[in-house]
């Protein structure tokens, strides 16, 4: 017994046999005997609207014959018209099935125009194209849409074509002159007047005014081929699109998006007439046809861009006196240099800088004269020379060359335009075996491939040494601080700074700070973890690399990027407490592992780096620099080591006030380095006279004993 197939498999195999199809169309007729029995109404929504995609697809084919479809007309329209009259109908399917239908219908007049006893074909049809109707004004739009084509169907079956042989009826056109005369289904005055009220159907989205520019596009699109191929039914048209005009379907404000409508409609209808003038340059409408292009064309200068956009400034004349200043002051007009158009073809330079249209003096060889004799003509016609027209000349090269280079960029970047009508079906090559090409209908499968090509797999590279590895690292490293040094910095002006709110990333921004953020997290975190202390106490690593880059930055010009400093020193203080915190928790796990603290010590950066970028800075600051307060007052941690180096400071007497100024700064606004601050203050007013002063005064509030106790043991 077998195995029920799931719906997974089942649309494994629909696809396969899909492919298939695409590959070898002689095997349509015995794929849509398959797959018809499981896409009816009763199947599964996925079901359906594969199979009603896949018989658009299959009738829509121009690599399958027309006899062949025509074969299995009677077999697909009972499931056409089963999905249509399904209750819980879908969108997709119904766009589907109407696509189907229009395929359809030139192949099913052209059946029983050769067969006048197929009532039931004709019948089923008949109801199809009613039921079409219904929808063609209240449902989405791309089920409209679908159904504007439909109805161009008919109307380009139910006109008289052209008969090219007639011989060969089955040549031919397929239209109602093929219908002979008594015919027991086709009624010519029935079919003529059916094609004339579905004609004014379509004109009248046009006649309206309509403000739904999908369906004017579509509808001028398919009375452009209407047009072209029924000549009975041309001038109908047209004189509908001569009295089409899009701006008259605005009501009340213009805005974007009725803006963007009505150029489309313009653009639609402009192109279409612009075609049919083409095919038929000699036609009495012609003439009119061109005005109304024209016309169109200068439209969409009525249209206004903006609504609310106030009054512009009066033009000014550009030299600043207009004509009329200038005939009544008797000055003369500025001479205006004609720059002739470069010809045609490739350029060259002496094109390029050739601005006289003289063909003796272009073609005259300035290299026959001698040097000494262009000297002395050359100099004293560049005194003499008009710097307007000099800077006219310019100018007129500069924009020759600027148009060469356009064109040149806009060849290179164009892609191979392709035809719209051409059809391109997938292909699955016949090396490649299908998966579950077999129908559950059918029982028919694919033959396995007489070669098979196997997984094409690159050798792996051969792994890297330690020393290469680390230069590689280091290369790239440098490769991305000279990107970010050489991008813009962030504006000044806090108008121009985009506004990013809480939710912002650290390098959202692109720009240099961004980058430079970057490059600091990724000297402290990227290698937290990878080494031990003690490796990282004998190499130099990628970070440590970094590191030093970014000292040298901050140092070439330390006052502007300190902002850079002291980001860096932070994130090297968040990455040092981390990974304490993790040693910690290690030791803490594996306690029996070792006894004493070897477990917690971790390479920490902080301490070491923020010294000797502060040993950096401080022979370079005055008196009045402030930039050390803000340093110290940014800055995540205040060691003795850094207090120890503000308080060398004193030394200098210079110096002595900004020393004050920022322990003085640190006592009052840093509270954990408030004890090491008075400790320093205290030790620079034993030992440097020049300070006492102004430390005095700080001791008398801070720590009024250690006053009193110097000055008792002085």
């Amino acid at each position: 017994m077998a195995q029920p197939i799931s719906f997974s498999e089942q649309l494994t195999q629909l696809e396969a046999a899909r492919h298939l199809v695409l590959s070898d169309a002689a095997l349509y007729p015995q794929v849509i005997q398959g797959i018809l029995p499981i896409i009816g109404p009763q199947a599964r929504l996925e079901l359906r609207r594969w199979g009603a995609d896949f018989l658009a697809e299959t009738f829509a084919s121009p690599v399958f014959p027309s006899p062949q479809k025509e074969s299995l007309v009677e077999t697909v329209l009972p499931t056409l018209r089963d999905l249509l009259d399904d209750v819980a109908q879908d969108p997709s399917v119904v766009k589907s099935v109407v696509q189907t239908a229009a395929s359809i219908y030139p192949l099913v007049f052209r059946h029983v125009v050769n067969h006048p006893d197929a009532t039931s074909l004709w019948q089923q049809m008949t109801t199809i194209k009613q039921s079409i109707l219904q929808r063609m004004d209240t449902w989405p739009h791309p089920v409209r849409v679908c159904c504007i084509k439909f109805v161009q169907r008919v109307v380009h079956v139910q006109t008289p074509g052209g008969i090219a042989d007639p011989r060969r009826p089955e040549k031919n056109e397929t239209s109602i002159t093929l219908v002979p005369r008594g015919h027991a289904l086709l009624a010519l005055p029935a079919l003529e007047a059916e094609a004339s009220g579905l004609l004014d159907r379509l004109l009248t989205i046009l006649q309206d005014n309509s403000d739904d520019a999908v369906l004017v596009n579509a509808t001028l699109n398919c009375l452009s081929v209407l047009a072209r191929t029924r000549s009975s039914v041309f001038n109908r048209i047209v004189e509908t699109i001569l009295d089409f005009n899009p701006l008259a379907s605005v009501n009340g404000s213009l805005t974007p998006a009725m803006r963007v409508k009505i150029k489309s409609m313009e653009r639609t209808a402009r192109a279409v007439l612009i075609h049919l003038v083409k095919r038929s340059p000699s036609h009495p409408f012609a003439g009119k046809m061109q005005q109304r292009i024209e016309r169109l064309s200068l439209s969409r200068l009525d249209i206004p861009e903006e609504n609310s956009r106030k009054r512009g400034l009066p033009p000014e004349p550009t030299d600043g006196m207009d004509s009329a200043k200038r005939a009544k002051l008797g000055a003369e007009a500025p001479t205006v240099l004609k720059i002739p158009p470069l010809p045609p073809g490739p350029t060259s330079y002496a094109q390029l800088f050739t601005l006289t249209e003289d063909a003796g003096l272009a073609s005259f060889d300035v290299k026959q004269l001698p040097a000494d004799m262009v000297v002395r003509i050359v100099v004293p016609l560049l005194e003499r020379v008009n710097q307007d027209l000099l800077k006219q000349a310019v100018e007129g090269v500069r924009g020759r060359y600027q148009t060469l280079m356009a064109e040149q960029a806009r060849k290179a970047m164009q892609p191979a335009q392709e035809e719209d009508d051409d059809y391109e079906p997938e292909y699955e090559p016949a090396d490649v075996a299908v998966p579950g090409t077999q129908l559950a209908t059918t029982g028919e499968s694919q033959p396995e491939p007489d070669l098979a090509l196997g997984p094409f797999v690159l050798p792996q590279p051969p792994p890297l040494s330690e020393d290469e590895a680390r230069e590689i690292g280091q290369n790239a490293a440098e490769r991305v601080f000279g990107m970010a040094v050489a991008m813009p910095a962030k504006p000044t002006n806090k108008l121009l700074q985009p506004r990013l709110g809480f939710a912002r990333l650290a390098g959202s921004t692109f720009d240099r700070d961004a980058w430079v953020t970057m490059l600091t997290r990724l000297a402290s975190r990227a290698s937290a973890g990878l080494d031990n202390y003690e490796q990282q106490q004998q190499r130099q690593t990628i970070a440590d690399s970094i590191r030093e880059m970014l000292y040298r930055y901050i140092l070439e010009d330390f006052r502007p990027r300190i902002n850079v400093g002291i980001s860096w020193l932070n994130e090297e203080w968040y990455n040092d407490r981390v990974q304490l915190k993790f040693a910690a928790q290690r030791q803490k796990e594996n306690p029996d592992q070792n006894g004493d603290d070897d477990d917690v010590r971790v390479p920490l950066h902080y301490d070491r780096w923020v010294v000797r970028l502060l040993d950096g800075i401080l022979p370079y600051l005055d008196a009045r620099d402030k930039v050390l307060i803000r340093f110290l007052s940014e800055i995540p941690e205040i060691t003795r080591e850094i207090v120890a180096r503000v308080q060398g400071l004193a030394r200098d007497p210079e110096r002595v006030g900004l020393c004050v100024q920022a322990l003085l700064y640190l006592v009052m606004f840093r509270p954990p380095a408030r004890d090491m601050c008075l400790d320093a203050l205290e030790e620079v007013y034993r030992s440097y006279e020049a300070a006492r002063p102004s430390v005095e005064k700080i001791l008398t509030k801070w720590r009024p004993e250690a006053l009193s106790a110097v000055n008792g043991g002085s």
